[in-house]
């Protein structure tokens, strides 16, 4: 368990205009190209796909080194069709990726989304690794497609935006007990709008295809921001489902497909091509040159991308936060699969039970043998919500110290995943889960709101009705 911390300064109000700021007001985002669908996401290596990157990045970046410049209107964001002449691309059929900004409409709150090649490589340390675990072999052959991951871990910054929903959400279900206002057609539009945003209280249209929960405000905001809050520090203490959701809300805001990482994915992204210890290494006394962890953090989340990039240009894939992915935790993952090679669709351990779930890269508070590309980590419910005062307890939010060294990644498959797997990919995915939602909802305690590209049209719209 890590130390206790003094409090920091209490939860930021006024987060309906945060998320009308946040979201409102900007172009249109391009629609990815059309691509061939594969199993979950073409986690299945397409023959032509296990290119290497162009070029990749090995030096320290900065955290505010310029991003990629945006495509032209209309073409594929994150595909281009001639191999550039610089920094890093990845050719597959449907043509080159390269990097490129994410950011939500009129801001510049965002990620740069990096492209991973398709490759194999060894899941799990070998057996004569210093500090090995128990739970990390033996070694398994798998095949990985080409993706998109975070060039940084999820900022504060972005998940207050998704945090603000909550207020728009409420206020959207109140317009639909309202009556349309009358003899003025820009308001009754703008009364329309917010209402086809709005859902009715409580859980019975929790199955739309376009409903996402926001996460309630935080019981205790100054325990939630008690290792940083600034908007470049990574964001903590969510819930596994909380971050299916945050995904599947930026998904359905820019019509990209976003999850989380699987734990092969990424443990695969971590070593970047290497097999040693670390993706720079096996020299843990190189560390604070990659990494904040127990001996430099300071007992604090530090601005994501201040330390050096791995091989392929992702920061922080060691230390700062550790990070969710979709699989459930168990210790013997390795010796259930074959030797293989097998495709990472394969190789997912898809959850069938609250805890544990399977979390990677170590954190601010722990020691440099945890940090090592094949180390494993896994969830606790109750004892992550022993403070939790609700009943039940909430499904977003965690209330112990050690989840304040837990954060997520986003990742974007070249190959849209099949839309049957929408559900074990962004929603709850176990019952005892899903009731705590349905709980919260049918008591008003939660919010539910439709998002799609026309979102930040209805917070301009519900601004417009709420002067």
């Amino acid at each position: 368990m890590p130390p206790r911390f003094p409090c920091r300064r209490a939860l930021r109000t006024a987060f309906v205009g945060l998320v009308a700021g946040a979201l409102s007001g900007g172009p249109a985002l391009p629609d990815a190209a059309p691509t061939s669908r594969a199993p979950f996401g073409g986690l299945a290596l397409p023959p032509a796909a296990a290119a290497e990157p162009r070029a990749a990045a090995a030096e320290p970046r900065a955290a505010a080194a310029e991003s990629p410049a945006a495509p032209p209107r209309g073409a594929a964001l994150g595909l281009v069709a001639e191999a550039p002449a610089e920094g890093p691309s990845v050719a597959t059929p449907q043509g080159f990726m390269v990097p490129y900004r994410e950011t939500l409409p009129g801001v510049s709150v965002g990620c740069t989304m990096i492209p991973l090649p398709g490759g194999e490589f060894l899941w799990g340390s070998p057996e004569d690794e210093a500090n090995r675990s128990d739970d990390e072999g033996p070694q398994v052959r798998v095949r990985v497609a080409p993706f998109w991951m975070a060039q940084c871990e999820l900022t504060w910054a972005e998940y207050r935006s998704y945090m603000a929903c909550y207020q728009a959400f409420k206020q959207f279900q109140q317009f639909r007990n309202q009556n349309p206002p009358a003899g003025n057609p820009t308001a009754e539009a703008d009364w329309q709008l917010v209402r086809d945003h709005g859902l009715p209280r409580g859980s019975a249209r929790r199955g739309d295809v376009d409903a996402v929960t926001s996460p309630t405000p935080l019981y205790d905001a100054s325990f939630t921001y008690g290792a940083g809050e600034a908007d470049d520090q990574p964001a903590v203490t969510m819930t596994q489902f909380a971050a299916r959701q945050y995904t599947k809300w930026l998904s359905r805001l820019t019509g990209r497909g976003y999850r989380l990482p699987t734990e092969a994915e990424w443990e695969y992204a971590a070593r970047a091509g290497s097999t040693s210890a670390y993706g720079f290494g096996d020299d843990p006394a190189l560390l604070d040159q990659h990494a904040w962890f127990e001996a430099n953090a300071d007992y604090q989340t530090h601005p994501v991308g201040t330390k050096a990039a791995n091989a392929w240009g992702l920061h922080d894939m060691h230390g700062n936060v550790a990070e969710w992915t979709l699989d459930q935790y168990h210790p013997d993952v390795y010796a259930r699969l074959a030797p293989g090679p097998l495709d990472a669709a394969a190789a997912v351990q898809w959850p069938v039970e609250v805890y544990p779930r399977a979390i990677r890269g170590g954190s601010w508070y722990d020691p440099a043998d945890r940090l090592r590309s094949a180390a494993r980590y896994k969830s606790e419910e109750e004892e992550w919500k022993l403070s939790d005062p609700n009943a039940p307890l909430s499904p977003w939010w965690y209330t112990e110290e050690a989840a304040m060294g837990v954060g997520m990644r986003l990742v974007r498959p070249l190959a849209p995943w099949d839309p049957s797997d929408d559900r074990r990919v962004w929603e709850a995915d176990v019952d005892d889960v899903q009731f705590d939602v349905d709980a919260r909802l049918d008591e008003g305690r939660g919010a539910l709101g439709i998002v799609d590209p026309e979102l930040p049209r209805a917070l301009e719209a519900l601004k417009r009705l709420n002067p």
